[in-house]
């Protein structure tokens, strides 16, 4: 596995490219994970396509701007430094949660880079007033007590009945978020905060889009997921059960076989 750090505005970028080939998938992780979260499908698909995972800005190996939220058109900036390194100009970009508003960001700005967009338990609405309120109190217990706060978050991101089962994933979930400073975890929920409605976006796109929702994701609701996927004009839809916000992990194997034939399908066209 080959890791490298790139330099973008004077920070770090860190992400990891396997594979070759025409055939780009992209993967972009969630709050409070790292491209680690992606191990075994970078595993599984280096030997067909090329695959690029990337540490978002806070996370991970990746640095951050001091004083500076890390917007989504921010982190969008980074993951293109990343592909043009790469010489890389036509990809399917999958991202969960957080990475998922970073790739409607990536595909507002950089249409020509898309062939195929994968919204993991994510979605184009920007916060409420309310979700913001709640995301400054989580950077108060961020700032207060990281690690406690990454303790308790991590388990509910996955659904009630499966967290016993995912234990060990659990764990090393949270022993890898314990590597992420507070700092940069701040910036990055501000950076979410105030991320602006993607929804013309969605309505006006011309590349597929597939959605892959948690039927118990305790984060999106099952209808906003579902009216969303209504406006595409080439939508796909994966609606798996007993599955929270996490589904790469909860219902790995058939996301592995979904993404992977999504790739192909997107790059088909």
């Amino acid at each position: 596995m080959t890791h490298h750090i790139l330099d973008f505005k004077g920070t770090k970028i860190h992400y990891q490219k396997e594979g070759d080939g025409d055939i780009t998938l992209v993967l972009i992780h969630g709050f409070m994970t790292d491209l680690r979260v992606w191990s075994s499908f970078v595993f599984s698909y280096m030997r067909d396509i090329k695959i690029v995972a990337i540490d978002l800005l806070g996370h991970g190996q990746s640095g951050w701007f001091e004083d500076t939220p890390s917007s989504m058109e921010l982190q969008a900036e980074a993951v293109k430094t990343v592909l043009d390194h790469l010489q890389i100009n036509e990809c399917v970009m999958v991202g969960h949660s957080m990475g998922g508003y970073v790739a409607l960001a990536f595909a507002e700005a950089y249409p020509k880079y898309i062939k195929g967009l994968c919204l993991l338990h994510s979605h184009a609405l920007p916060d409420s007033n309310a979700v913001k309120e709640k995301r400054q109190q989580t950077c108060d217990i961020i700032s207060k007590n990281r690690a406690s706060f990454i303790i308790n978050f991590i388990p509910n991101l996955f659904a009630p009945a499966s967290r016993d089962k995912f234990y060990d994933e659990i764990k090393d979930l949270q022993d890898s978020a314990l590597d992420s400073k507070a700092e940069g975890l701040i910036l990055a929920q501000q950076g979410i905060a105030n991320r602006t409605s993607k929804m013309e976006l969605l309505k006006t796109i011309t590349v597929p889009v597939l959605f892959i929702i948690g039927k118990q994701d305790p984060r999106i609701s099952l209808d906003v997921s579902l009216a969303q996927s209504s406006f595409p004009m080439h939508s796909e839809t994966l609606i798996l059960n007993n599955v929270g916000h996490m589904g790469h992990i909860e219902a790995k194997e058939i996301l592995k076989q979904r993404l992977l034939s999504f790739t192909y399908s997107c790059f088909a066209l």
